[in-house]
C-alpha cells in the first residue's frame, strides 16, 4: 500500500511504518533524489485507516509508529492530530508517533501547535540540518539559514520534543570539512540534539549536484577529507552522554558511541580504519548506491 521507496532511520529498523504523506514537499536539495520523480500528497485518511486496519491484524502491538514519507510534519496540526487520534484508535497502546521533519515544516507550527504535538505523543523528529554552514545550507538549496535551525529546534526542545539531528560529512566540497564540522558541532551544541546521525555526501545521477560535479562548479571531498571532517566533529561537541552514530552504509569506517564519554575511542578507531585502508586509497571519493 505504500507509493514509492519508503526511507527510515536506521534506529527505527523493527518500528511499525505508517505511510501519511507521499514524496517530500520541499524537493529541491541538490544532492537528493529521493523523491524526485514522486509528487508530493498527503495520503487520505480513508486510506490511513485502512492500513491501520491491516497492520492491527499483523501486529500484537505498536508502542511505537513511524510516519514516512520524507516530511510528515508539513501536514497540518489538525491533520497531524486527526493521525494521531485514528492511529490510538487501532493501537491504543501506542505511545510515540516518530517522524521525519525539517526545519521549514517546523516553521510553519506554533508554540501552541507543537504543545499539541506533543501531548498527543509525537516525538523524536529527525531534522535534516546536515550542515551548520550559511553558505553550504545556501548552496545545497535547503531552503533555511542555520540562524532558523537554531530557533526552530529549540522551539521543539522548549515543547519537550525531543529531535535527532541528521548531518552530512562532505556536504562542503573539497578543502571545506573541517570548518564546516566546527560550525555544524557550533549548530549541535546549542541545540542539544537527542541523537547524531552523520551520513557522507554521495553524488548521485539526476540531482543538480551531479551536474554541478560533471560541470567543474563542485568538487568533491576525498575519503580522508570526510574522515578528517569526521574526526574534527567529534572533537568539537561538547554535548555530554548523547548518541553519536555514524554508521550510516555511506560512511567509510562506521564509529559509534557516547559523546563526549567515547570521543576519544571513536577518534582512535577513525585513525585506525585510516591506517588500514592507506591514505594513498583514501585520496579519491568512492562511488556511493543511494542516501
Amino acid at each position: 500500500m505504500y507509493h514509492g521507496t519508503t526511507y527510515t532511520p536506521p534506529v527505527e529498523t523493527d518500528t511499525m511504518l505508517l505511510q501519511v504523506t507521499v514524496g517530500c514537499k520541499h524537493n529541491k536539495c541538490s544532492y537528493c533524489n529521493m523523491y524526485k520523480e514522486l509528487p508530493y500528497c498527503a495520503v487520505e485518511m480513508e486510506r490511513i485507516a485502512q492500513e491501520l486496519q491491516y497492520s492491527r491484524s499483523m501486529y500484537s502491538k505498536a508502542e511505537r509508529i513511524f510516519l514516512v514519507d520524507g516530511d510528515p510534519l508539513s501536514l497540518p496540526t489538525d491533520r497531524l492530530l486527526e493521525i494521531w487520534a485514528l492511529t490510538h484508535h487501532y493501537f491504543p497502546e501506542c505511545k510515540t508517533l516518530s517522524t521525519y521533519g525539517s526545519v521549514r515544516s517546523l516553521a510553519e507550527k506554533s508554540d501552541e501547535d507543537l504543545s499539541l504535538l506533543e501531548a498527543a505523543g509525537f516525538n523524536d523528529f529527525y531534522i535534516g540540518i546536515e550542515s551548520g554552514s550559511e553558505d553550504i545550507i545556501k548552496n545545497v538549496n535547503k531552503g533555511i539559514t542555520v540562524i532558523q535551525a537554531r530557533e526552530q529546534l529549540n522551539r521543539l526542545n522548549s515543547a519537550g520534543i525531543d529531535h535527532i539531528s541528521l548531518i552530512m560529512l562532505g556536504i562542503g566540497g573539497k578543502d571545506k570539512g573541517v570548518n564546516n564540522a566546527r560550525m555544524t558541532a557550533e549548530l549541535i551544541n546549542s541545540t542539544s540534539p537527542k541523537m547524531i546521525w552523520a551520513s557522507t555526501l554521495g553524488v548521485f545521477e539526476g540531482t543538480q549536484l551531479h551536474d554541478d560535479v560533471e560541470k567543474g562548479l563542485f568538487n568533491q571531498a576525498s575519503e580522508l577529507e570526510v574522515l578528517e571532517e569526521e574526526k574534527e566533529l567529534i572533537r568539537n561537541i561538547n554535548l555530554q552522554n548523547v548518541p553519536f552514530y555514524g554508521t550510516h552504509i555511506t560512511n567509510t569506517i562506521p564509529v559509534s558511541g557516547l559523546v563526549t564519554r567515547d570521543s576519544n575511542r571513536m577518534l582512535e578507531t577513525i585513525d585506525m580504519g585510516i591506517d588500514y585502508l592507506g591514505e594513498k586509497s583514501l585520496q579519491r571519493t568512492f562511488d556511493r548506491a543511494s542516501l
